[in-house]
């Protein structure tokens, strides 16, 4: 897959997420809950959070980091901590696959969480690496100033990793929240290899000039891949100004902007880009727990890691 392709990739992807949500949802489909940990181990959350704020004090980009790792978790058959497994004879890890080579990043925070967190429930594996990925992701955005939301936990980690979905249902399909989840780029950074075709597009009508001129400062036509760019002007503080950036033509990814380009999702982009934000927080949140009730694995389904990064034996 080229370069050029990726991001939308990375919106197909959303797509099937939030598509597969939908379809939870209308079947009634929430086997989790907020309070699973309260009796088996209740110092479980308070040791995700302090780790989760000390990597975030260290490196402001680390919020982003751990909140992608839960994106790109649930977008491959749902939920289940695969995103974390490393590569063996048997496995393909996803850490290798086309939208996170080069690009997911954070393990080595999750695998300091899994420690902590054993460590808090009696030195036993309790609590999944899947729910970890969950809560870790709620705490980083709370840790950059944006919104909170209960998370629903007891997720059960996968022995196995499904082959990758190509296509997505439309059923059920709720535009608000391909919105909402696609503002967590108000955090992070991306690499130029994913925005310079946008940036030196001289015939692109949705990009701003000025914006441009100042990307290839650092984006170069034939060189920089690795070279970061920010995918708004306030990449450690989550607020609205991912949205108020695509209204000035400003989002740094082709599929960002398509989210305001004359189409049905201008109007809910606005909306997101005012009153500071507060109505793409409140809406943020709630696609988050519907993303994060993607087919989970749950009772008797899979197990609960020692490692994260490899099934039990």
């Amino acid at each position: 897959m080229a370069n050029s392709h990726r991001a939308i990739f990375f919106t197909i992807l959303l797509l099937l997420a939030v598509a597969a949500a939908a379809t939870a949802s209308s079947a009634g489909f929430s086997p989790l809950s907020p309070y699973y940990y309260s009796k088996i181990c209740p110092k479980a959350l308070p040791a995700i959070r302090r780790v989760v704020e000390a990597a975030v004090s260290r490196e402001r980009r680390m919020g982003a980091s751990l909140l992608r790792l839960h994106f790109h978790d649930c977008f491959v058959q749902g939920c289940d901590g695969s995103i974390l497994l490393d590569a063996t004879p048997t496995i393909d890890s996803e850490k290798t696959a086309l939208p996170n080579n080069n690009s997911a990043r954070g393990f080595e925070v999750i695998d300091m969480i899994k420690a902590e967190v054993d460590k808090a429930c009696g030195g036993k594996p309790v609590v999944s690496c899947a729910d970890i990925l969950a809560v870790a992701a709620r705490d980083s955005v709370v840790a950059l100033g944006g919104p909170s939301w209960e998370v629903q936990l007891g997720r059960r980690d996968s022995t196995d990793l499904p082959a990758l979905k190509s296509s997505f249902q439309k059923q059920g399909l709720n535009e608000r929240d391909l919105v909402a989840l696609s503002g967590g780029h108000t955090i992070g950074f991306s690499q130029c290899q994913f925005f310079r075709n946008r940036i030196f597009n001289e015939t692109a009508d949705n990009i701003d000039a000025e914006f441009a001129r100042e990307r290839r400062a650092s984006c170069f036509a034939g060189s920089g891949d690795a070279n970061l760019g920010s995918l708004d002007g306030s990449p450690a503080r989550f607020d609205g100004s991912y949205f108020k950036n695509l209204v000035e033509k400003k989002g740094l990814l082709h599929s960002d902007q398509a989210l305001f380009a004359g189409g049905s999702t201008d109007s809910v982009v606005k909306g997101y880009g005012s009153n500071n934000g507060r109505s793409f927080w409140f809406d943020f949140a709630s696609s988050m727990v519907k993303m994060g009730n993607i087919k989970p694995l749950t009772g008797n389904l899979g197990q609960i890691r020692v490692n994260c990064r490899k099934v039990n034996a």
